[in-house]
């Protein structure tokens, strides 16, 4: 019973915090990010928030690096949207799922091309 409380506070927290990097946040910093996944620990005490960032590496580290610096505003807000006793610290990872599946994709289109 408490996995499901576990995986709907994430789902929710997935929820807020992609409307909110949509919206409301201006840092410059922070490009084209999309939250793809968020893991809570059973206390609630960390969640690491997998997001995905277009563009190069260098863009990568500093939309991560930004928004390490504004995980306190987004914890914050996240307080006022979710009515749970304890907010989660925010943790942010870098997805590459996406690119990892882009380079397959490319691979088997190479293939398919030696075939014909």
């Amino acid at each position: 019973m408490a996995k499901i409380r576990v995986n709907r506070v994430a789902e929710e927290i997935k929820k807020e915090l992609s409307y909110m990097l949509q919206s409301g946040l201006k840092d410059p910093r922070i490009g084209f990010v999309t939250v793809t996944g968020v893991e809570v620990t059973n206390d609630f005490s960390q969640a690491k928030v997998y997001v995905s960032v277009f563009g190069d590496e260098e863009k990568r580290n500093d939309s991560l690096k930004a928004l390490a610096s504004a995980a306190g505003f987004l914890r914050s807000e996240l307080g006022k949207k979710i009515r749970i006793r304890q907010i989660p610290e925010l943790l942010f990872k870098i997805d590459s799922s996406i690119d990892y599946g882009q380079k397959i994709e490319q691979i088997l289109n190479r293939i398919n091309e030696e075939k014909k």
